[in-house]
């Protein structure tokens, strides 16, 4: 097995934005019992999944956004999968300092594309208006990613605190 966060050293983006599927039991499941076979990259309506590290699929929202189908589940010969009742993933979109807003430069790309509107601008007297991401309210769709023309969003998982 090799060291993950040893191969961001040659990418020039240092978080990945690849994903495992919403819904994944765990990743050590995902990656002992998929057989790559392709079937939820052939099945995912938004093109999003792709192949990854050694065939596997992941979520790529380069290429777009999670509509949360379930077709990739629904096409998977093996349990790899929770139901489709419970929550597909704890991805939630993260607003880093290189935003153009927050650099006084009017953008509201990711304001836009936010269906859920878990998005939104603040106004400043003066100023530019400001991001402010509702956590609560982002599905971790990533259908913000793709249009920010910075490339300042990432999707970062939040764990419950317990």
């Amino acid at each position: 097995m090799f060291d993950r966060s040893r191969r961001s050293l040659l990418t020039r983006r240092c978080k990945p934005l690849l994903q495992r599927m919403p819904w994944v039991i765990d990743e050590d499941t995902f990656t002992e019992r998929c057989t790559r076979c392709n079937k939820c990259v052939n099945a995912c309506e938004t093109q999003i999944i792709v192949k990854g590290d050694g065939g596997f699929p992941t979520v790529d929202f380069n290429h777009g956004e999670c509509t949360f189908c379930y077709a990739c589940a629904e096409a998977c010969p093996e349990s790899l999968f929770h139901p489709r009742t419970e929550t597909p993933w704890e991805l939630k979109a993260e607003i880093g300092q290189g935003c153009l807003a927050r650099n006084h430069i009017e953008c509201r790309s990711c304001g836009d594309m936010c269906e859920v509107q878990a998005i939104s601008f603040r106004l400043q007297p003066g100023g530019v208006a400001q991001p402010v991401l509702d956590s609560e309210g982002c599905t971790g769709c990533g259908a913000c990613l793709s249009v920010c023309p910075v490339s300042a969003i990432t999707m970062v998982t939040h764990q419950l605190e317990e």
